[in-house]
């Protein structure tokens, strides 16, 4: 409102009021606080935008209610307090919202599909595992909301036999995101399952490694290459997919053995005592 040009002109009004508190204290002693009120009370109308006040609540409820809480914190309790309760309810929804949208990028594939990007050959890869590999894809910041997302998808492990979870696209990793990730893995090794972890590199790794997340794994179950975990899980069970190939080429249920077979019913050739005695004597 005075023609200030840059941060120049804020530091330069902190040294003034400075120098004045430090140095001048007794000359500003003797100001009216009738004075002082009407001066905070013209700056306060001033900094306020009353162009936005008017169109709060058609921007964001949620941001107008906020806003309104602080004004009466302010008016009626102190500003110190107002500020410190604004920014803490802010942040938390802020969190709320970068959670939501980060939940989003936790996903657990068995197929093929387009809800992850593959190239073609990791596609034919995942195919041929009959659904007994489950890719468990991360993508974006893992901030601690992400954790629930993470749990959830626990869920989707028991019914497969390789779990590969893919960091490559996680350029952060949180405390609690990492935690979820290790009650992941420690859950599919205590199930005897095989667990591969690819993409993890600088942060990330030295993150899984402070937690021992990576003493559960063999050294080669660390990849950084998605095409090559796909290749060693296969590999790892070409015996049970290859059973459940046959098994369905024979119309037999993956599970089921094929050798048992069931003897057809015999007929009933006991002679009741009574058919006995019927027939005629030679």
């Amino acid at each position: 409102n005075t023609g200030a040009q840059s941060a120049v002109s804020g530091l330069t009004r902190a040294m003034v009021l400075l120098l004045v508190v430090l140095f001048a204290s007794g000359l500003t002693q003797c100001t009216p606080l009738a004075v002082l009120a009407g001066i905070a009370l013209q700056v306060g109308i001033k900094i306020i935008d009353w162009s936005f006040l008017k169109r709060a609540h058609q921007v964001s409820l949620k941001g107008a209610s906020i806003m309104y809480g602080v004004i009466g914190l302010t008016v009626f309790v102190d500003l110190i307090t107002a500020v410190g309760v604004g920014v803490f309810v802010a942040n938390i929804l802020t969190i709320e919202n970068l959670t939501k949208l980060r939940s989003e990028n936790v996903k657990a594939i068995t197929d093929a599909d387009d809800t992850i990007d593959l190239n073609p050959e990791e596609k034919e890869l995942l195919d041929r595992a009959n659904n007994r590999i489950l890719l468990f894809h991360l993508e974006g910041p893992m901030i601690f909301g992400v954790s629930k997302a993470i749990s959830r998808q626990q869920t989707a492990m028991a019914d497969h036999d390789v779990l590969i979870m893919d960091l490559s696209d996680v350029p952060h990793l949180g405390v609690t995101a990492s935690l979820a990730i290790e009650n992941a893995i420690e859950e599919a090794c205590d199930n005897g399952r095989h667990v591969f972890i690819v993409g993890a590199a600088g942060k990330i790794k030295r993150r899984l490694e402070k937690l021992g997340v990576l003493n559960l794994l063999p050294p080669q179950h660390l990849l950084m290459d998605r095409k090559a975990a796909l290749k060693q899980a296969l590999f790892l069970i070409s015996g049970a997919v290859e059973a459940d190939n046959v098994a369905a080429a024979n119309g037999v249920t993956p599970g089921v053995d094929s050798n048992e077979t069931v003897s057809p019913e015999e007929p009933d050739t006991t002679v009741s005592p009574r058919e006995t005695s019927d027939r005629p004597m030679v």
